[in-house]
């Protein structure tokens, strides 16, 4: 037998292939037919591609919403440990008259069971810092605000925010994903899943957190994961150490054109096996995803290289300056990424639990004094320099924790205060937001929200409303049942939509 008879030579067939083939085959295209139908039928609600599309289009391409958008792009400044309300945004001057009297003297209806240390309660306390009206709004804003003070009129307040987890982890899963467990799409999953990214060639969502040693918020890596949805759509890490983005750079050795040759043959093997199991979304998301880590070799370190910013830029956002240069560095870094089309950028201020973060459980005015410093210059140098570019407008910035802080002392050498999920404060500026405004409103002295409430599920829905999504119908199929990021609940806070 020559090589052309054994290059014909039909190969056994295995027993399993054989009852595949015969048992499954007819069964299998009445499934494909069901299955494809049933996407497309998911992707239509949402208007979006169908995933017949998708297989030859990058899963990140830009994508029309469901709604007109007011904002492109979000930068979420998370207030990590949970800010006091009533010492920072959500001004309580009664709380002066109450102040070094029982909370149950104030409300006769109070549990102690709230705060994780019960045996610390000390009476009402009233604000340790200086509150001075700002803007044209007459904000009231405290003394450790003295940048963010002069852009008041910039900003939606609420100030009945409320949440159910007085724990950190859960409160934090809350706050990112709208359920107080893992698991779960965060908010920039969600947004670029419905949206997409404006640039090809870096990632839709990034993350950052402290530098200063502190380590990660409570949850890790959870707080920025997909979840279920495709892993391309999880918040890329930008380490505060070192490289900001590991492997970015070629191995030594290795030519453009090698590692193009590379690239190309996964992609093609990739693409084999896509044809094969159209219904595998999740496969064009990695194809696309080492084509990405590619495109960023090129794109990332410019679009990071924060030196190359005029010197005037840097100070206006405290660069220099060591008690905020760590801060400014990511504010300025956000505002390069999302003028190079990022959708969504988030970055933590403060790290673990305690004094590494905005848990003031001991010493409230040393702890809000210190992380308000590192922060206040950034963020209001941020919203300056967004402004003076034309960016504001389509770029929404939020400024938001986990949870609020109880109006009464946690006792101690110096005192502090214990968790209150029952209200906490934030506040939204640019993207389509009204400025100089507050929305809501908590008891006089800031324990409960009373006026107005806002759960973070409407948090949420109104930040998808601005950026032109319905949050009822950006829904994914997850085992049997459609998700979406405000669960079952979510209003959109129209009153503070310009």
């Amino acid at each position: 037998m020559n090589l052309g008879q054994k290059a014909q030579r039909v190969l056994p067939v295995s027993r399993r292939a054989w009852l595949q083939n015969a048992g499954c085959g007819l069964g299998m295209l009445g499934l494909a037919d069901l299955l494809q139908a049933d996407n497309n039928a998911a992707f239509t609600e949402k208007s979006l591609v169908a995933p017949s599309e998708m297989s030859s289009l990058n899963p990140m391409a830009p994508k029309s919403g469901h709604l007109p958008a007011k904002a492109k792009h979000v930068i979420w400044v998370f207030i990590n440990g949970g800010p006091s309300q009533v010492d920072t945004w959500n001004y309580r001057p009664e709380l002066d008259k109450w102040n070094g009297k029982t909370i149950r003297e104030f409300d006769s209806a109070f549990e102690n069971t709230t705060g994780f240390f019960k045996n610390s309660v000390g009476n009402l306390m009233q604000s340790p810092f200086k509150f001075s009206p700002k803007g044209e709004s007459g904000k009231m804003v405290p003394e450790i605000f003295p940048y963010l003070g002069e852009h008041v009129d910039k900003m939606a307040f609420l100030l009945s925010g409320h949440t159910e987890s007085n724990n950190h982890s859960p409160a934090l899963f809350a706050m990112n994903t709208g359920l107080p467990r893992m698991g779960y799409p965060c908010v920039g999953s969600w947004v670029t899943y419905g949206l997409g990214s404006e640039n090809s060639n870096l990632p839709g969502f990034v993350v950052m957190s402290d530098p200063k040693g502190r380590g990660l918020p409570k949850g890790h890596a959870a707080n920025w994961s997909a979840g279920f949805l495709p892993g391309v759509f999880q918040g890329t890490y930008l380490s505060p150490k070192g490289e900001p983005i590991s492997n970015l750079k070629r191995v030594a050795g290795l030519s453009d054109q090698g590692q193009r040759m590379q690239l190309g043959l996964l992609e093609r093997l990739n693409e084999i096996h896509l044809e094969q199991h159209p219904e595998e979304r999740e496969l064009a998301a990695r194809i696309e995803s080492f084509e990405l880590a590619y495109r960023m070799q090129t794109s990332a370190p410019e679009s990071l290289d924060i030196d190359a910013e005029p010197e005037h830029v840097q100070r206006l956002y405290g660069i220099g300056d060591p008690k905020c240069d760590h801060f400014a560095r990511q504010c300025l870094t956000a505002r390069r990424l999302v003028e190079r089309g990022v959708r969504f950028v988030q970055i933590y201020s403060g790290g673990m639990e305690n004094q590494r973060s905005w848990d003031g459980h001991s010493d409230i005015e040393g702890n809000h004094r210190q992380f308000a410093g590192e922060t206040d210059q950034p963020v209001a140098g941020l919203l300056a320099d967004l402004e003076a570019r034309g960016l504001l407008d389509e770029t929404l910035v939020v400024w938001c924790g986990e949870f609020g802080r109880l109006p009464i002392a946690q006792t101690g050498a110096k005192p502090g205060r214990d968790h209150n999920p029952h209200c906490f404060c934030a506040w939204l500026a640019g993207g389509g937001v009204k400025g100089g405004i507050d929305y809501g409103a908590s008891d006089e002295v800031g324990y409960k929200a009373q006026e107005n409430k806002v759960h973070l599920n409407d948090l949420h829905a109104t930040l998808l409303h601005l950026l032109g999504l319905d949050h009822e119908k950006l829904t994914y199929k997850y085992n049997g049942r459609r998700f979406r990021l405000t669960d079952v609940a979510g209003e959109v806070l129209h009153d503070i939509i310009a």
